[in-house]
C-alpha cells in the first residue's frame, strides 16, 4: 500500500482511511500488508519502507519534483509484491510505475480528483500540471480504480472517459466507531476556551476554499449573536487564505462574541470531545468525494449540516441524521457556490432550524451514529477491499 500520509502524520480523509483499511486487511488475516509512505521512519510492523525526497534534489525536494523522486523509491522498494494499492496522486504515480516495473495489478483509490480542484493551482503552482498528470496516468492505466463514493465514480468516469467504467469498484470510507462515540468530558473544552452548555456549531476541517469555510463564516453572521462558533481550522493551503479568514473572522467577532479558532490540527481526542459537545457539525464544503468528517460527526451524535455535494448525500441521510443544503455550483467552473450570498443564507437557516430545536438535533444526531454502525464499519470497508485484490489475482 503507497500512501503520502501514514500515522503520525495524518492531516486529511485519505490518511485516516489509509490508516485504518490497512490495519483492517491485517486483522481479516486474507492479505499480508505492508505500507509504504512518505516521511520519517515510523515504529510500526506495517510500515515496509518510510521514503523521503532525493538530497540531489536541493531545494526542489520540497516540491512536486521530490514527490515523483519518492514515487520512484517506492516503486523500486515492492519488489516481491503481488499487488501494489496506491491511495492519491501523491503515491498514484508509484504504483503506476511498480505495476509496469514488476508486473503486478495496481489498484488507485480515488479520494479526489485533481481536475475538480482547480483551486490547487493556487497552492502548488505549475506543480498542479504535474499533479495533473500523475493521477491521470495513473488511473487510466490501473487495473482497478475505488471510488470512495457512487459520485466519485461518476465522477471518475465523465473526467476520465479512457477508464473503462467496469475497471471503477464503489467502496465508501469507514469509520472506527469505538474511537468516534460521544465523548461528554471537558478538559479540551477548558484548555480551548470552548464554553460548555451554549448552543454551538463546529467547523473541523483544513483552510482550503474545498472546505467551504469562507462561505460558513459568511453565514455565521446571521446566526443569533448568542450562539458559539467553534472552528478548528488547520493547515492552511496558501498564505493568501490564511489571511481571508483572519480578516473575516476578526469581522465577524465585531459582532459574535462567541467565536472560538482553534488554529492547529488537533489530537483525535480532542476533535472527538469538542464535537460531542456540538449541538450542529457544518460541513459547507465546494467539493468532497465522500465526506469522511461528516461520519467522525455521526458517530460522535452530532446533527449534521452539510452541503449537497459529492458523496455527502450518500452519506447524511436529508432530514434524519442531518440537513443537506442545496449547492447550485458557478457556472462553468467548480469552486464556488453561483450565489454564494444565498448559500451563506440557506447555510445559517437550516443550523439556525437545528439549534432552535434541541430535541431534534439530538435525535438526528443518535439516527447518525445508528447510520455509521449499519453501514459504515473498516471491517466492511476491508472485506469489500479483500474481495477486489481476490478478484484482480485470480
Amino acid at each position: 500500500m503507497l500512501t503520502r500520509e501514514y500515522p503520525p502524520e495524518v492531516y486529511g480523509g485519505a490518511g485516516v482511511h489509509v490508516e485504518h483499511l490497512a490495519a483492517e486487511l491485517g486483522r481479516l488475516g486474507q492479505v499480508d500488508v505492508e505500507v509504504h509512505c512518505f516521511g520519517p521512519d515510523r515504529h510500526d510492523p506495517l510500515v515496509a519502507g518510510a521514503h523521503r525526497p532525493w538530497s540531489a534534489l536541493g531545494a526542489a525536494g520540497g516540491g512536486v519534483l521530490g514527490v515523483l523522486s519518492v514515487d520512484l523509491a517506492m516503486a523500486g522498494a515492492v519488489a516481491g509484491a503481488a499487488l501494489v494499492h496506491s491511495h492519491t496522486w501523491y503515491a498514484n504515480l508509484g504504483g503506476h510505475l511498480a505495476s509496469l516495473l514488476h508486473g503486478i495489478p495496481h489498484v488507485a483509490t480515488a479520494h479526489s480528483l485533481e481536475p475538480l480542484r482547480p483551486w490547487k493551482a493556487e497552492q502548488l503552482g505549475g506543480g498542479y500540471a504535474v499533479s495533473s498528470f500523475c493521477e491521470r496516468t495513473a488511473l487510466e492505466a490501473a487495473n482497478a480504480v475505488v471510488a470512495v463514493s457512487a459520485a466519485m465514480a461518476e465522477d471518475v468516469c465523465r473526467v476520465y472517459p479512457a477508464v473503462d467504467p467496469a475497471r471503477v469498484r464503489v467502496i465508501h470510507n469507514g469509520i472506527d466507531a469505538d474511537v468516534y462515540r460521544p465523548d461528554l468530558g471537558s478538559a479540551w473544552l477548558e484548555r480551548h476556551g470552548v464554553e460548555a452548555g451554549r448552543p454551538t456549531v463546529i467547523f473541523v476541517g483544513r483552510v482550503t476554499r474545498q472546505k467551504g469555510i469562507l462561505h460558513l463564516l459568511d453565514a455565521a453572521h446571521h446566526l443569533d449573536p448568542e450562539v458559539q462558533l467553534v472552528l478548528c481550522a488547520g493547515a492552511p493551503d496558501t498564505p493568501a487564505m490564511a489571511a481571508e479568514v483572519t480578516r473575516r473572522v476578526e469581522a465577524l467577532r465585531a459582532t459574535r462574541p462567541h467565536l472560538v479558532l482553534i488554529e492547529e490540527m488537533l489530537p483525535r481526542a480532542a476533535v472527538v470531545q469538542l464535537v460531542s459537545h456540538a449541538d450542529v457539525f457544518a460541513c459547507p464544503s465546494v467539493y468532497e468525494p465522500f465526506g469522511l468528517i461528516n461520519l467522525e460527526a455521526m458517530a460522535c451524535e452530532t446533527a449534521v449540516v452539510a452541503s449537497a455535494v459529492g458523496g455527502i448525500p450518500e452519506i447524511v441521510v436529508d432530514g434524519e441524521t442531518g440537513t443537506l443544503v442545496a449547492f447550485d455550483p458557478e457556472a462553468g467552473a467548480i469552486g464556488g457556490p453561483a450565489d454564494p450570498d444565498r448559500f451563506a443564507d440557506d447555510l445559517a437557516s437550516a443550523i439556525t432550524e437545528l439549534l432552535d430545536d434541541p430535541a431534534e438535533a439530538a435525535r438526528r444526531g443518535r439516527a447518525g451514529r445508528q447510520r455509521v454502525l449499519e453501514h459504515f464499519t473498516w471491517a466492511a470497508v476491508a472485506a469489500r477491499t479483500a474481495e477486489l485484490y481476490a478478484e484482480l489475482l485470480a
